[in-house]
């Protein structure tokens, strides 16, 4: 039996391919381990901030979540905006999205095909940040029980907000040529990002960075580690309307005239 791609299922193939192609020489993939790295030393370092200060006193794994709940804001933010304006300067400096119209592919093509390779490197690089906090805790000597299912849930939740945070810097390095607005606005979202752990609930769901906030499994309540649940319905609330949104801006950059 033979199987036969549809043209709109090729050429979307092809744009991932062509996209790809180009992020050889972009070191898309350091930015991706600076930003696994960040997340890792930034865990650290909340850890060593608040590690028990009495002798003899266990540590738990209240300890590296709390410290990768702080550290997701603090280095995501302005790290996928440095991606995401990547990706999409070379169009602005080479005059790709002409050429890329002249060969079939619409600007809003070209940003989907976009968002789907750098979300590869986001994905893997927020994981392994998840992972090296894991091992922080490993090798700190922590005793008592993993969570597994509360940490493999914050995981997946600052994979959702990361990807929906992707998507709009995505649009906003297209739209603007000059990239330090996009950078800008990356600074922007660290800051949105930590004030939201102060704010009341209902203000953190407004901005996608506020929903770092929201994710978070370990806090600081007086010298004690408390774990909390993420938000997971808001969560994946977030998820439908950054898809919805992000697939209706492109469609409309599909339909611009050149």
């Amino acid at each position: 039996m033979t199987t036969t791609l549809s043209p709109s299922t090729s050429s979307g193939t092809s744009s991932v391919r062509n996209e790809l192609a180009k992020y050889r020489h972009l070191r898309l993939g350091v930015v991706a381990a600076a930003l696994a790295l960040g997340i890792t030393a930034l865990t650290m370092v909340g850890m060593l901030g608040g590690a028990p200060q009495g002798e003899g006193e266990p540590l738990t794994w209240g300890l590296p979540l709390a410290g990768l709940s702080l550290a997701l804001p603090l280095a995501s933010p302005l790290l996928i905006a440095v991606i995401a304006s990547r990706a999409v300067e070379i169009e602005h400096q080479g005059n790709g999205w002409l050429l890329a119209r002249t060969s079939g592919v619409t600007p809003g093509r070209l940003c989907r095909a976009k968002f789907w390779c750098t979300a590869v490197h986001v994905v893997i690089a927020t994981s392994l940040g998840s992972i090296g906090a894991l091992a922080l805790g490993v090798l700190g000597g922590i005793l008592d029980t993993l969570p597994a299912g509360l940490w493999l849930g914050q995981t997946v939740c600052a994979l959702v907000v990361a990807l929906a945070v992707l998507a709009l810097q995505v649009l906003v390095s297209a739209r603007f040529d000059n990239q330090l607005v996009a950078l800008g606005i990356g600074i922007v979202g660290t800051v949105v990002a930590l004030c939201s752990f102060g704010l009341p609930v209902w203000a953190a769901h407004l901005t996608p960075w506020g929903y770092w906030s929201l994710i978070a499994s370990a806090d600081y309540q007086g010298d004690a580690v408390v774990t909390l649940t993420p938000s997971y319905g808001s969560v994946a609330v977030l998820a439908v309307l950054a898809s919805v949104v992000f697939t209706l801006a492109t469609r409309r950059l599909d339909r611009q005239e050149g």
